[in-house]
C-alpha cells in the first residue's frame, strides 16, 4: 500500500516563500506571487484547489484560503466549522487572517462528531536543505527544567491529574494541596499562601529561563486568573518530561483529587 509523503518530512529546496499544501487527496504548490490564492474545502476543482473532508457535510465547500501578500502567506477560515492550529489555537470565520511562519504547519478542519481533517502546510525558507535522514544520530533529549525536591513535591500534588494524562486536566487548588500536605507531612506548616508563594518563585525563575508557555501576569492587560498560569506551568513540565508519572510515587493517592 502506498502512502503519500507527509510535508512534516520537509520539502526539496525551492524558491523561498513557496507554499506547499497537502491533504489525503493530493497536494498543491504555489509560488510566492502577490495576490496568489490557494483555497481548500469539501468542493472539487475549480471551486477549491485542494480537497479536504470530501465525505463530511460538516466541512464547508470552501473552508479556508491562503493568500500571499506583504511577503507572507496569510491563512483565513472561510468555513462554518473551526480550524485548529498547533498549541491549541483556533480560527473562526470572524477571526483575522494569520501569517504562516516558514516551515511546517499542520491544521485541522473540524468535521462531524470528533472527526478532524488534516491539512498540511509548508512554507519554504531560505535555509531549507530538504530531507536529511539522521537515522543513526544521537537522539536530542528534551529540555528538563530544574526543580528542587520541595518544588517537585508541590507540583506533583498540584498536577496529579496531568501526570495521569487525563483529558483536559486542571490543577488542584492551593487549598486542596495544603489539606493534602497536612495529611502526609503533619510536621510541616504548608498553608495556601506558602504554597502559592513557592509556586510563584518557580514560575518567575522558569519564565526568565525561556519557558515555552506564559508564566507571569501581564499587568498591562489586567490580572489573569492565577489558575491559568499554574496550568501553563504544569502543562510545560509534563510536556517536557520534567514531571513524569513515576513522580506520583512521591505521594500517596490524593483523596482530594
Amino acid at each position: 500500500m502506498h502512502f503519500p509523503d507527509s510535508l512534516a518530512r520537509g520539502v526539496a529546496p525551492v524558491r523561498p516563500g513557496t507554499l506547499h499544501a497537502r491533504t489525503v487527496t493530493g497536494g498543491v504548490k504555489a509560488a510566492p506571487q502577490s495576490g496568489a490564492v490557494v483555497r481548500f474545502g469539501r468542493a472539487g476543482k475549480p471551486e477549491v484547489d485542494l480537497g479536504v473532508g470530501e465525505d463530511d457535510l460538516h466541512v464547508s465547500r470552501r473552508h479556508g484560503e491562503l493568500t500571499y501578500r506583504r511577503r507572507q502567506w496569510w491563512l483565513r477560515n472561510t468555513g462554518q466549522q473551526l480550524v485548529r492550529l498547533p498549541r491549541g489555537r483556533f480560527l473562526h470565520a470572524t477571526t483575522d487572517p494569520i501569517p504562516l511562519a516558514a516551515g511546517y504547519t499542520p491544521l485541522f478542519v473540524k468535521g462531524c462528531g470528533h472527526r478532524e481533517h488534516l491539512v498540511e502546510l509548508y512554507v519554504s525558507g531560505h535555509d531549507d536543505e530538504g530531507l536529511i535522514p539522521r537515522r543513526r544520530a544521537d537522539t536530542l533529549p528534551p529540555k528538563i527544567w530544574p526543580l528542587d525536591d520541595v518544588e517537585r513535591l508541590l507540583l506533583v500534588i498540584l498536577g496529579r491529574r496531568y501526570l495521569l494524562y487525563e483529558e483536559n486536566p486542571r490543577p488542584l487548588t492551593y487549598r486542596q494541596a495544603a489539606d493534602y500536605l497536612a495529611d502526609i507531612r503533619r510536621e510541616e506548616a504548608w498553608g495556601e499562601r506558602k504554597i502559592e508563594a513557592r509556586v510563584e518563585t518557580v514560575r518567575r525563575r522558569l519564565d526568565a529561563s525561556g519557558f515555552p508557555f506564559p508564566l507571569i501576569h501581564d499587568m498591562a492587560t489586567g490580572r489573569p486568573c492565577d489558575n491559568n498560569l499554574l496550568h501553563n506551568l504544569l502543562r510545560g513540565l509534563v510536556d517536557s518530561t520534567t514531571l513524569v508519572p513515576t513522580d506520583l510515587e512521591l505521594v500517596e493517592d490524593d483523596p482530594h483529587a
